[in-house]
């Protein structure tokens, strides 16, 4: 058994999360939400996204916002940029740290970047070069490798293709995503070792959807194989406006609840996560999915 000692939770909160809400958050909550999240010992929270505003206008102010939030020493505060235009506006913002995204299905990435894998590895090739070329540090998202919405097939073999792709055009680290939350442990069994040999433990994430319920079992299979970074979002908000029936990534505060429970450091204050969510939730005036926040709200008073 190879279980880390020692987890890296990356927040999609800010990012992720807030992208497919309902409710427009304003740009002072944003900032309150990101410094809240800053306050916990995360060392890395995905703060906004610079893709079009029409695309997502949920996330149209991500200059404003990043340029307002606190950056806090030994925190990492990574973009989403779509393309050369977006790594503009994220240079422009002070950024220096980026995300981009491709997928291992081909009709997700045809919904939702408009190209195919191909051509989104291509349009990122330069992007990340010039990002690198300017001290830039640059997370790859390999969106849907553990199914699609749109019925066709993803196979591991395609996934690791994918990421290598990435990893060969120069991307720091690699987030493997259940975008639509059907993935079981099996999968992650067969998944997890040939992504190892080709990106390498070090900077392997593996991203789950809580859709189905099965993100912390997929979580708890990924330790067994040495994997040490996850993402997770505050609360568990989230899903892709592109992924028909996709929901929240998994809580950041039921991983916490199971990493902590299972001795496993993360630097992570629970409390203090839970405080930035319930400072959302309050903004979203909806309960969140989390149930780790959900129980512990109920058992110790605020």
């Amino acid at each position: 058994m190879n279980r880390p000692k020692y987890v890296r939770i990356c927040e999609m909160g800010p990012r992720d999360g807030l992208q497919n809400e309902r409710v427009l958050v304003s740009a002072d909550d944003k900032v309150r939400y990101v410094d809240l999240l800053s306050e916990t010992g995360l060392s890395y929270v995905e703060a906004t996204s610079f893709v079009s505003p029409k695309a997502i206008p949920l996330l149209a102010d991500a200059a404003e916002v990043f340029a307002r939030i606190r950056k806090r020493p030994g925190v990492r505060y990574p973009v989403l940029v779509p393309n050369a235009k977006g790594l503009e506006r994220a240079r422009a913002a002070g950024a220096d740290a980026i995300a981009v995204f491709t997928a291992a299905s081909e009709a997700f990435s045809k919904r939702n970047i408009n190209m195919t894998i191909d051509d989104s590895i291509e349009t990122f090739r330069g992007v990340v070069s010039e990002a690198k070329a300017g001290g830039m540090w640059v997370r790859g998202y390999v969106s849907t490798a553990f199914g699609s919405p749109f019925g066709d097939v993803v196979t591991p073999r395609a996934v690791v293709a994918v990421a290598k792709r990435l990893v060969d055009i120069g991307c720091d680290e690699i987030s493997i995503g259940d975008t639509i939350g059907v993935g079981v442990p099996s999968q992650v069994d067969e998944m997890v070792p040939m992504l190892a040999k080709v990106v390498g433990l070090e900077r392997l994430a593996l991203h789950f959807h809580d859709t189905r319920g099965t993100a912390l079992a997929n979580i708890y299979a990924a330790l067994q194989h040495g994997v040490f970074i996850f993402d997770s979002s505050a609360g568990g908000l989230g899903g892709c406006p592109y992924a028909p029936g996709a929901t929240g990534n998994v809580g950041t505060e039921d991983v916490l609840y199971m990493l902590h429970g299972m001795a496993i450091e993360t630097g992570v204050d629970l409390v203090k996560v839970r405080a930035a969510s319930r400072f959302i939730a309050g903004v979203l005036d909806h309960e969140l999915t989390s149930k780790a926040f959900q129980a512990l709200e109920k058992a110790v008073a605020p």
